[in-house]
């Protein structure tokens, strides 16, 4: 039966992470002609969220903000729990590098901004997932 929950999570795990990448990198806008043209990078941390706080858009700000972290909580849940008790940095860290292959993909096909804080809140997610899972399965036993 162990073996069996495994196997569905990890399909469900497959599909979550078509949906992550159809939402960030193969959108409406993916073509292969975008090929390195119209990638744009920005490194000021947060640039974007504090001028929608500027602007009141409170609901854009916490879409964005909230979305960041929550679409990638699913992904540290899913490390932590098949993994042998993974620590949260370890977690962590393969948050933040699926999060780079993202904004990688979304700078090399031009089909969304490369930004750093999408880095650091998704990081965020994902240890978020793994202590969840952790914390989770500490008071079951």
């Amino acid at each position: 039966m162990r073996k069996f929950r495994k196997i569905i999570v990890t399909i469900l795990f497959l599909l979550y992470l078509a949906i992550v990448l159809r939402i960030t990198v193969f959108r409406s806008t993916f073509t292969l002609q975008n090929l390195c043209q119209n990638g744009r990078i920005v490194l000021t941390l947060f640039e974007g969220y504090i001028d929608l706080i500027r602007r009141g858009d409170w609901f854009a700000f916490t879409y964005l903000f909230f979305g960041n972290i929550i679409w990638f909580v699913p992904f540290g849940m899913y490390l932590q729990y098949m993994g042998k008790q993974r620590k949260l940095l370890h977690i962590a860290i393969s948050g933040f590098l699926f999060s780079l292959l993202i904004e990688t993909l979304q700078y090399v096909f031009g089909t969304g901004f490369s930004e750093l804080d999408d880095l650091v809140l998704n990081t965020l997610g994902a240890w978020i997932g793994g202590g969840l899972v952790k914390v989770g399965t500490h008071f079951l036993h």
